[in-house]
């Protein structure tokens, strides 16, 4: 059995803690829901801890990070307010196809095409809003795509909060 990582979130909403799992095999990454299909979220590290000790999971606590969806929200909705880090992105964008996987949903990240796979290799090989990138820069249309994928992840965000099993 995988192991359960914590995962934090912050944004407009507060602080909250999810179960991450990283798949196995061909299994996407996913996060933890519950029985009926909602997002399981804790408000503190101890009621994650029980619930995984009752469910048998073992939970790994090591680089303990923050992904901060208010950052990603601002720079998607308003591009020109200042730089933000590439891995910001990446770890975002990597969350809302896990969280998209996870709800088992189909709205959420548009599908990716061409464009999308480009502007992800970019996103992943380094830092694509850099004017020195060169050819490792986003195009605007790229930069437009991923801020599109972006504010739909938001919206999935805020969505799976509103439906989220909350504790602790």
């Amino acid at each position: 059995m995988a192991d359960r990582y914590p995962y934090r979130i912050a944004a407009r909403r507060g602080e909250a803690t999810l179960i991450w799992r990283p798949g196995e095999g061909d299994d996407p990454d996913a996060l933890a829901v519950d029985d009926l299909g909602r997002l399981l979220a804790f408000h503190d590290l101890d009621a994650l801890q029980g619930h995984c000790d009752r469910n048998g999971w073992k939970l790994v606590r090591e680089d303990e990070a923050t992904l901060d969806l208010d950052v990603v929200r601002r720079w998607a909705e308003h591009p020109g307010h200042g730089p933000v880090p590439a891995g910001l992105l990446l770890e975002a964008w990597n969350f809302f196809d896990d969280l998209s996987h996870s709800l088992g949903v189909g709205t959420g990240p548009p599908s990716r095409g061409p464009l999308q796979d480009r502007a992800y290799e970019k996103l992943f090989g380094g830092e694509p809003l850099e004017p020195a990138a060169g050819d490792g820069a986003w195009t605007d249309q790229e930069a437009q795509t991923v801020r599109e994928l972006l504010r739909a992840g938001l919206e999935l965000w805020e969505q799976a909060v509103r439906n989220a099993f909350v504790t602790g």
